[in-house]
């Protein structure tokens, strides 16, 4: 071979190997915001593109090393009471169900097994497994804050109702395997 045909030959290569890794980048950012949902446009919209996908990366790695476990059928029962009564609470008293609500969740959380110590670090964990519910979970969450602070009002009371809700409906059952 002529040393032209070599730097045709490695020219080649390097665009096949560039074309390549294009794809397969491409691959795990759909991959990435498929799994995650509206949390793949909020933290890469946060941290931009590169960060924000290690970060996700992160996250599923983390997750991997955690032992959640599912709930006993009596522990589904006695929370799933707990609920009721929280719910019940709602009408006369908003703004203690709220506080009990995002108790419970924690609770929850706690007892299959997810780390409970930081807010943003448990909506971190749990946009691996519900990806679906988190957002709600932050909105919910906020909410909370702001009715701790007499600033929420009824409607944002009864939205982060439904959060709780729905995000404490997915911790009672079986968890995702990643």
């Amino acid at each position: 071979m002529t040393a032209l045909q070599w730097v045709l030959l490695a020219v080649g290569i390097a665009l096949i190997a560039g074309i390549v890794f294009f794809v397969w980048q491409r691959q795990r950012s759909q991959r990435l915001r498929r799994d995650f949902g509206p949390e793949y446009e909020r933290t890469v919209e946060e941290a931009g593109q590169r960060e924000g996908e290690a970060e996700l990366r992160d996250r599923v790695e983390r997750r991997r090393s955690l032992d959640i476990r599912p709930l006993s059928a009596d522990a589904r029962a006695r929370y799933s009471d707990s609920w009721r009564l929280i719910q019940e609470r709602f009408v006369d008293h908003p703004v203690q169900a709220i506080r009990a609500a995002d108790d419970l969740v924690q609770q929850v959380m706690n007892e299959r097994g997810y780390p409970t110590e930081d807010f943003e670090q448990q909506a971190s964990d749990l946009s691996v497994d519900h990806s679906d519910v988190v957002m709600t979970y932050r909105e919910a969450h906020d909410a909370s804050l702001k009715s701790d602070r007499g600033q929420a009002s009824t409607e944002e009371l009864r939205k982060a109702m439904v959060g709780y809700k729905s995000l404490f409906d997915r911790l009672l059952e079986e968890p995702v395997s990643r």
